[in-house]
């Protein structure tokens, strides 16, 4: 079956093609099975990072806390020793925390941290902070805020 072309203009020819017929559309969906596990595994493990952003964030919320309340600059040494016990007791079991005073204190707040300052004229003034009318520290509310970054949340055993 063959069309006569003799005689026919371009013109006449070109409207004789038919168009092309169109592509089938192409799938958004993986094709192999390999790239839609490499989505799951993808998918999973982005779903773990922000579980564990999230409960790191929850866990030093108190932290944050601790570190807005100190960064008053006319904070009285009563409050930061209030505010260190605030945040001992909850980076750390009462029974651990609430029994202890003094240089018993001092010590707990030593070992907890890099910082021995706590041993020195500055901690000693955490004793008597609160009995006491201080004008604000600023050494001792230095330390403070150095403990409630650095120091070394509790892990059960």
């Amino acid at each position: 079956m063959s069309i006569d072309t003799t005689g026919k203009s371009l013109v006449d020819l070109l409207n004789m093609l038919e168009p092309a017929p169109e592509p089938t559309p192409v799938s958004m969906f993986p094709q192999t099975w390999g790239w839609l596990a490499l989505a799951v595994i993808l998918l999973g493990l982005a779903v773990l990072v922000s579980v564990l952003f999230v409960r790191r964030r929850r866990a030093s919320a108190y932290r944050r806390h601790a570190l807005a309340e100190l960064a008053d600059p006319d904070i009285t040494s009563a409050k930061v020793a209030e505010i260190l016990r605030r945040t001992a007791l909850v980076a750390y079991p009462r029974k651990q925390v609430a029994g202890i005073h003094g240089d018993d204190w001092l010590n707990f707040l030593s070992q907890t941290s890099d910082e021995k300052s706590f041993l020195s004229e500055v901690g000693q003034t955490l004793i008597d902070a609160p009995y006491k009318d201080m004008p604000p520290n600023r050494a001792l509310t230095q330390l403070a805020r150095h403990w409630v970054k650095s120091h070394k949340r509790y892990r059960g055993t």
